[in-house]
This record gives structure tokens, sequence and C-alpha cells, in this order.
């Protein structure tokens, strides 16, 4: 093989190699979440790596997947925090600016919350979110990257 031509083929291996180095390097640090439509991580499936803030989920790559998640998996680097409704909203947020009608009917304010947001720690799994009562009722979704 000629000098030129080994040059060329090493020039196009270390081009592809950097070109690809940047996908590479986001799956390799750990922050991402892997959303899957069905129980048991089958079905339809997305990786969104982070940090990122969706405040729907309506286009996830070219998809809907508003209401759509079932299960889920944490990268060992994301805090991944999943949302009832759009752009963050918590389901009883009004109810929790009336303490008096919270306390009157026996709600606390972490209850409001619970019933609105999921969080995960890094590499946390959920096979089923329905055994969380959050069967397809993921509407937003924040993924922060921790060390």
């Amino acid at each position: 093989m000629n000098k030129s031509l080994f040059g060329k083929i090493k020039m196009v291996s270390l081009m592809a190699l950097l070109l690809s180095g940047g996908s590479a390097a986001a799956a390799e640090s750990g922050c991402w979440v892997d959303l899957y439509e069905k129980p048991d991580f089958s079905g339809a499936h997305v990786r969104l790596k982070g940090p990122l803030k969706l405040r729907n989920m309506r286009s996830v790559e070219g998809a809907n997947w508003q209401s759509r998640i079932d299960s889920l998996k944490a990268g060992p680097k994301a805090k991944v925090v999943i949302y009832e409704n759009t752009d963050f909203k918590l389901t009883l947020t009004e109810m929790s600016k009336y303490p008096d009608l919270m306390k009157s009917l026996g709600v606390t304010k972490d209850e409001v919350k619970e019933e609105s947001e999921l969080i995960f720690s890094p590499g946390e799994t959920s096979h089923h979110l329905g055994e969380l009562n959050f069967h397809k009722r993921t509407k937003s979704i924040k993924i922060e990257c921790v060390k």
C-alpha cells in the first residue's frame, strides 16, 4: 500500500471517529433516560440525553410520546422527573393555594406533589409505571445530570 493511500485511510478513519465521538460521549456520560411504550421495557423505545427539559412530549424524535410511557430506565448519572401535566405543572397546584380547603379534604402538600410528578434517582428503573399510579400519564420531563 502506498503512503498517500494509507494516509487518506487514516484521515477518513480519524474523521469518522471524531464525528461519532459526540454521540458516543453523550451515551457514555450516563446522563440519559430510556423510555418504553409498554411495561417491562418493551414496545417502542426512545433514549433522551440530558440535561434536558421537555415542556411536552408531543414531538420526541418525530413521534408523540405524550401519555405513552409505561416503563423507564434512568442512566447512572441522570436524575429524571416526569410530570403528569405539560409545562412541568403540578396537578393540584391550585388547591395548594387554599390551605383551608386542603386541610378540610385531608390533603397534604406532599400528597399534591406525589400525585403530579415522579422522581427517579440515577440508575433507577420502573418496569411498570402503573404500579406507581402513573400509567401512561407522562406529559413533560426533566433530566438533570449528576456527578
